[in-house]
C-alpha cells in the first residue's frame, strides 16, 4: 500500500515511512492511495488481536503478518483485561463501544500501545539509527497514551504538550507522574489549537530541524496526524460490528450506525475508513460539545474556526481546529490543490467554504450532533437513571446525538473515556455533592454508584509530580530541542 500527502499528489511513501515520518514535509497528511476490502467471513469469530492484524495487514503491507499478529497479541491481551473491543448493551438496539478498558482508561490507548512498535520497527527495517523525537499536541487523553506507550523505548523520546486548564485534573495528573527516561511534559498557555499550532509549526521549521539533526534527531508525531496513530481504530469498528452479528443482534448484511463524540476527527474518519473498506456502517453520525464546529460544518458546508472556544466537561472535545477533516476532504475531493486552498484559508482567515457537490458527499456518508454542557450533564443522568449505564461526559454527548438521530438501524456509540477520569463532572450530573478534591469524588462516585474506580487512576494519588513547567505556544520548538 502506497500513501501520499494531501497537499502533494507527487509525493509516495510505504506505511512505514509515513509512521516515521508522521506529516509530510508540505504540511500536509499522509493518506493511503487506495481501500483495501475486507473479507468480512474471514473475519467471523476473530478475537480483537486476531481481528487488528488482519485489518492492519491490509494497510501496513510492508510489515510482515507474523510481526503484526505478534505485536496485536501482546498489546490487546492482558493490559485490555480481556475487554478490547467491549459491547455493551445498553437497551435494545443501542450499545455502546466501551474502548477505555485499555492502561490509561481511554481510547487511545488502541493506537498508542501499539503505534510505538510500529515505529520501532519501521526504523528497524529502513535502518534508520537516528533518535526519534515524538511531538503530542493533547486535549487530555492522548499525552498519557503516548507517554505510556513509549515509556524508555530505545531511540525514542517524547515530548508533550497540553493546554494549561484544559484537561481534567486526573488527565494532567496521569501525564505530569508518568514514570520514564525519555519523555518531557509541559503546559502550553492557550487552548489545545494554540498547542496543536505550536507542534505543526515545529515540524515545518527547517532551524528546528537542521539544530535537531546535528543532535542526530528526527521528529514524528503520536497525533491522529500520524497514519500509524490511526489505522489501528479501524479495527474496533470492524470488531463491534462482528460481535452484534455473532450474537444475532444483526441480519446478515444489515448496516449499523455509530456515533462517535469527535474532537480532532481521527476517531470517527477510522469509521469512514472501515465503511470504504466494505463493512457495513450507515451513518457516522459526528457529536459536538458546545464548540460544534464539526456540527456547523456538516450542515452548512462552511468550516468556521474564528468562533468563540469554550472549555467544557469534556476537554478532549474542546477543538476548533480538526486536523483529520483534511483527510477527508482529500478522499473526496481527489485534488491535492483544493486542499491546500482549503487549508490554507483556514490558517488565513479561519475558515473556508467547500462546494455544493463536496457537501452532498458529506452528508451521504456523515450526520451531525451536538451537546452543551447542561444537555451532556442530563444525557448522562439519563443513562444512569434509565439504564443503570454510567459514561462519562465525552460519551454522554454521543449518547444525546445518537437520541436524536437513532432511526431504524442498530447505533453504537464509541465510549471513549473512563467515567472515573472526570469524576467531579459525573458526579455533579447525576445530582450528587461535588467534594473539590478529586480523588475525594472518585471515592464519592464509587460509593453512589457501585462502581470501582481502575486502579491506575485510583492510584494516581500516590504518585509524585514529575513535570511543572508551563511555556507559551511559540516556546514549543525550544522545548523540544531542550527535551532531547
Amino acid at each position: 500500500m502506497e500513501y501520499t500527502s494531501t497537499r502533494n499528489a507527487a509525493c509516495r511513501v510505504d506505511a512505514s515511512r509515513a509512521i516515521i515520518q508522521g506529516l509530510s514535509e508540505d504540511g500536509g497528511l499522509f493518506v493511503p492511495v487506495g481501500f483495501p476490502r475486507a473479507d468480512l467471513g474471514a473475519l467471523a469469530g476473530l478475537d480483537y488481536p486476531a481481528l487488528a492484524a488482519e485489518i492492519l495487514g491490509l494497510y501496513l503491507t510492508d510489515y510482515s503478518p507474523s510481526f503484526l499478529r505478534a505485536q496485536a497479541r501482546e498489546v490487546y491481551g492482558s493490559t485490555f483485561g480481556g475487554k478490547a473491543g467491549w459491547v455493551s448493551e445498553v437497551e435494545p438496539g443501542l450499545y455502546s463501544l466501551e474502548l477505555w478498558h485499555g492502561p490509561t482508561c481511554a481510547f487511545k490507548d488502541y493506537a498508542l500501545q501499539l503505534m510505538p512498535r510500529l515505529l520501532a520497527q519501521a526504523k528497524r527495517s529502513l535502518g534508520r539509527t537516528e533518535t526519534t523525537l515524538v511531538l503530542v499536541a493533547t486535549s487530555g487523553d492522548t499525552g498519557k497514551a503516548a507517554l505510556a506507550g513509549c515509556r524508555d523505548l530505545a531511540g525514542v523520546r517524547v515530548a508533550v504538550f497540553y493546554p494549561t486548564g484544559g484537561t481534567s485534573e486526573i488527565q494532567r495528573l496521569q501525564m505530569a507522574t508518568q514514570e520514564g527516561q525519555n519523555l518531557a511534559v509541559y503546559a502550553v498557555e492557550g487552548n489545545f489549537d494554540d498547542a496543536q499550532a505550536g507542534v505543526k509549526r515545529a515540524f515545518t521549521d527547517p532551524a528546528l530541524a537542521a539544530a535537531l539533526a546535528g543532535r542526530g534527531v528526527r521528529l514524528s508525531s503520536a497525533n491522529s496526524i500520524n497514519w500509524g496513530r490511526l489505522a489501528p481504530q479501524i479495527a474496533y469498528y470492524f470488531f463491534a460490528w462482528a460481535r452484534l452479528a455473532e450474537k444475532g443482534r444483526l441480519a446478515p448484511g444489515q448496516r449499523v450506525d455509530f456515533c462517535v463524540p469527535t474532537g480532532n476527527f481521527g476517531d470517527i474518519l477510522a469509521g469512514w475508513y472501515a465503511k470504504q473498506m466494505g463493512l457495513p456502517v450507515g451513518r457516522l453520525i459526528c457529536a459536538s460539545n458546545k464548540n460544534r464546529v464539526l456540527t456547523d460544518f456538516f450542515e452548512t458546508g462552511r468550516y468556521d474556526a474564528r468562533r468563540t472556544f469554550y472549555k467544557t466537561e469534556s476537554p478532549s472535545m474542546d477543538i476548533l481546529v480538526s486536523s483529520n477533516l483534511e483527510r477527508l476532504l482529500w478522499h473526496l475531493s481527489g485534488s491535492d490543490e483544493a486542499v491546500r486552498g482549503w487549508m490554507d484559508a483556514l490558517g488565513k482567515n479561519g475558515g473556508y467554504t467547500v462546494p455544493g457537490p463536496m457537501r452532498k458527499a458529506l452528508q451521504a456518508d456523515f450526520a451531525a450532533g451536538s451537546a452543551d454542557s447542561s444537555e451532556a450533564a442530563a444525557e448522562l443522568r439519563r443513562r444512569y437513571e434509565q439504564n443503570h449505564y454510567l459514561c462519562d461526559p465525552h460519551t454522554a454527548v454521543a449518547f444525546k446525538a445518537a437520541r436524536e438521530q437513532k432511526g431504524s438501524a442498530p447505533m453504537v456509540v464509541l465510549s471513549t473515556a473512563s467515567p472515573f477520569k472526570f469524576p467531579r463532572a459525573v458526579l455533579a450530573a447525576l445530582g450528587q455533592p461535588v467534594p473539590e478534591d478529586d480523588f475525594a469524588a472518585m471515592a464519592a462516585l464509587e460509593e453512589y454508584t457501585g462502581a470501582r474506580a481502575p486502579a491506575s487512576l485510583a492510584g494516581l494519588k500516590e504518585k509524585p509530580v514529575r513535570f511543572t513547567e508551563t511555556i507559551l505556544p511559540g516556546a514549543i520548538g525550544g522545548a523540544a530541542l531542550r527535551s532531547c
